[in-house]
């Protein structure tokens, strides 16, 4: 079986996430989605949250590989390894992810040999991110175009809008 990580802070899923996951099930036949527990950064949504409201967006998605959410503290590579991950999965948005990332794949290889697959969404996602949508949503603006109606629903009642 050909096990992957899609590791994230996932605050909140959007439709540029859902779109990777949906060009790397056809590579993979379990993905793990895993939501980052990252004490440097103040999320919207706990990593419980995530993780529920992940689980509620990809129930109806139609994939072919089985996927999964789980959550992590500490190097990936670790939860890889515990996970039997062959990969982990990284979307760029643009060339200005791809340094970073470029250094976080050569790390995590060197640890362990896990290679990073490297996808990028669809075009229409490349400019979208969490903190993008979590700031319009704060000020009011219509994020239905970025993230899946519960998804939406659910930042309204945390930001109680």
């Amino acid at each position: 079986m050909k096990i992957a990580l899609y590791p994230g802070t996932f605050d909140p899923i959007t439709y540029g996430h859902l779109d990777v996951l949906d060009r790397a099930s056809r590579l993979f036949d379990r993905i793990v989605i895993t939501v980052a527990r990252n004490s440097s950064k103040s999320p919207l949504f706990s990593s419980d949250e995530r993780v529920d409201l992940i689980n509620e967006v990809i129930k109806d998605v139609k994939s072919e590989a089985e996927l999964v959410v789980k959550t992590f503290e500490g190097l990936i590579v670790d939860f890889a390894t515990q996970e039997n991950a062959r990969a982990i999965i990284r979307g760029l948005r643009a060339i200005s992810d791809f340094e970073y990332e470029m250094q976080m794949a050569l790390v995590n290889r060197k640890l362990t040999g896990i290679a990073t697959v490297f996808l990028m969404p669809h075009e229409k996602f490349t400019y979208l991110n969490s903190s993008i949508v979590r700031e319009l949503a704060s000020l009011d603006g219509d994020i239905s175009h970025f993230v899946p109606p519960e998804v939406e629903r659910r930042i309204k009642v945390k930001l109680n809008k």
